[in-house]
């Protein structure tokens, strides 16, 4: 299956990507390295992931990020990489926009 991130995820992991190179040099590229992985891996499984705020959402299993995502004809749709550890009403407004 194909998968396809939009600008707005692009967006997304550029600023989790400077975030974590702040916190320790080189901790960006392994915080993409994971995230792209994650994100590699829908193309197997998308659409088996619980949805919310009417989006499939993919927890990464190395940092507190959600894949946000939607199946449109036969693709995997990635619209939103959401820090997890804001408040669930800013994510909400994040993907209503």
């Amino acid at each position: 299956m194909r998968v396809r991130v939009v600008r707005s995820a692009e967006i997304d992991l550029e600023e989790g990507f400077r975030f974590y190179e702040r916190q320790d040099g080189g901790l960006g590229s392994y915080f993409l390295d994971s995230l792209f992985s994650e994100i590699d891996s829908l193309a197997y499984f998308g659409g088996i992931h619980p949805q919310v705020f009417e989006f499939h959402r993919l927890l990464a299993r190395k940092f507190p990020f959600a894949v946000y995502y939607r199946m449109i004809q036969g693709e995997v749709v990635v619209f939103a990489i959401l820090d997890c550890r804001k408040h669930p009403s800013w994510a909400r407004k994040r993907l209503t926009e």
